[in-house]
């Protein structure tokens, strides 16, 4: 191990009623990829905001020594001059401003006094070379996709002459290719004397690019393994992460099928931009009351919008198609009308569509049917809080009280308010949309347990995810979707990835063996 660039000693931070780190140690040396992994709540984040002054010196009690010196960092601008950049999950990007202004964005070259664009469309384009992303340096953020967005963020870091870069969950909402492009950019820093600090969920990520890994667990380091030295494997990091042994990644669960209750039939949706494109083309799709039915579908197979338009037509035109409950058609022109009839939909982006984050807990578990809980046109606030405090209890909502604001929560506690918004609707179909996306192992764990449990209450559930093991481990039955049309159905007993991937692309609809 080479000298250690970056060392923090016992680091503590607390937050009102919560203990966030307690006596929290890493050393990374130059030069290394350190992953940092934990449950959500470990306190990976917040220990990586004290490094880089979100959390400025005098809020924290501990040590930062970097390059051999001790750093009292009063905010973020005194870190990134030190060479330490991080990059948060929720990338920090102004859409209707290009590429360039992005980049230098209040680190704008000047001349004279003045901003100088040419110099800087010219560094923007170098910077872009390095991180291998090939555009248009005037091309406005909201134009380019998320893969390409991460990219931005990443020149950007090197506008600032980056030493240490640090990365929350950045393959987190990337698709395969772009993961594995982000993944190669880091060994490639790493060859340039960069030293890389990264919080993954993803553990095949972390086992394949890692040179140590620190795990937190409660706000405590629980160890550091060094990648290479044998015995490191994802069980070990699980049980690290987790403090326990997860045999199976799925609770065990034997389910109770009845009869058919929901179908769809012959469901068409027309692109709400392009007239000419097809998002969902005659699909057609059955539930059982207990059953967990998945759908499967490379990105953009059309999954999410297929959902979008049944629950209520938010999302597209809709061109042709029914809707059945309990063998008699249902109206579903409107969200008001879906949720009318026993329906409910769990956003893939919780904190844009999913959840408002200047509300609390409270506000947000009853926010899908208010009328539940109103009296005469006023809402009944003890109601409310007792609906709330009970959704806290049996989902195991990590909080200390409803009253606090969910922005304060994390990732997996956030998708357990999310489940309880829509649980507190009576839903008789709930469709989860990217459940588990962007949350740890033991927070899965214990959302497919509540996903079982709704299920054993005689509720169908649709579950869309894009990892093919959490939908053969959870679901009874899957649909595989490829551009915009369902090509096949399969049994949970002949669910094997390489038969799912086949029907994910191809166009041709095929039926179980």
């Amino acid at each position: 191990m080479g000298e250690a660039l970056l060392e923090m000693r016992s680091i503590t931070k607390e937050f009102p009623g919560v203990v966030a780190l307690a006596d929290v140690s890493l050393a990374v040396p130059a030069g290394q990829i350190h992953a940092i992994c934990g449950e959500n709540g470990a306190g990976k984040s917040t220990l990586m905001k004290v490094l880089s002054g979100v959390h400025p010196f005098g809020t924290y009690q501990g040590t930062i020594l970097y390059q051999g010196r001790e750093c009292r960092f009063a905010d973020i601008r005194a870190s990134e001059n030190a060479g330490i950049v991080i990059i948060h999950q929720e990338l920090a990007l102004v859409p209707g401003m290009s590429i360039t202004e992005n980049i230098f964005l209040g680190n704008e070259p000047r001349r004279w006094g003045r901003i100088d664009w040419k110099a800087a469309n010219h560094r923007a384009l170098e910077l872009m070379g390095l991180v291998g992303l090939k555009e248009d340096p005037d091309t406005l953020v909201k134009d380019i996709g998320v893969g390409k967005q991460q990219l931005v963020e990443i020149a950007k870091a090197f506008a600032k002459d980056v030493r240490l870069l640090i990365l929350d969950e950045p393959t987190a909402a990337l698709n395969e290719n772009d993961s594995r492009h982000l993944l190669d950019l880091l060994r490639g820093f790493k060859q340039r004397g960069i030293t890389s600090i990264m919080i993954s969920h993803k553990l095949n990520e972390v086992e394949a690019i890692a040179d140590a890994i620190t795990i937190l667990r409660d706000g405590r380091t629980i160890e550091t393994i060094t990648v290479g030295e044998g015995g490191v494997d994802e069980d070990r990091i699980v049980r690290g992460m987790v403090g326990r042994d997860l045999r199976s990644r799925f609770p065990e669960h034997t389910p109770q099928i009845g009869d058919v209750f929901f179908e769809v039939r012959d469901w068409t949706v027309r692109h709400p931009i392009s007239a000419e494109r097809l998002v969902c083309k005659n699909s057609s799709f059955t539930v059982r009351r207990g059953e967990i039915v998945g759908f499967a579908g490379l990105m953009g197979a059309g999954r999410t919008e297929l959902a979008m338009s049944v629950f209520g037509h938010s999302y597209g035109v809709h061109l042709q198609g029914k809707v059945f409950k309990d063998g008699h058609e249902i109206p579903v022109n409107s969200v008001a009308e879906a949720i009318k009839n026993g329906l409910a939909y769990v956003s893939e982006d919780r904190k844009a569509i999913g959840l408002n984050l200047l509300d609390d807990v409270k506000t947000s578990v009853v926010a899908a049917k208010l009328s539940k809980i109103t009296r005469r046109g006023v809402l009944d606030q003890t109601v409310q809080y007792h609906e709330a405090e009970s959704y806290r209890r049996s989902l195991r909502i990590k909080t200390p009280t409803v009253d606090e604001g969910v922005t304060r929560l994390s990732g997996g506690n956030q998708q357990k308010v999310v489940l309880a918004k829509w649980m507190f609707t009576d839903p008789d179909l709930l469709i989860l949309d990217e459940p588990t996306r962007g949350i740890d192992v033991g927070a899965k764990y214990e959302i497919y347990g509540i996903i079982q449990r709704l299920a054993d209450e005689g509720k169908g559930v649709i579950v869309i995810s894009s990892e093919l093991p959490e939908l053969i481990g959870l679901c009874d039955r899957i649909y595989t979707v490829f551009e915009g049309a369902i090509t096949g159905e399969v049994a949970r007993a002949d669910a094997e990835p390489e038969l799912l991937m086949r029907r994910m692309t191809s166009n041709r609809k095929l039926t179980t063996p």
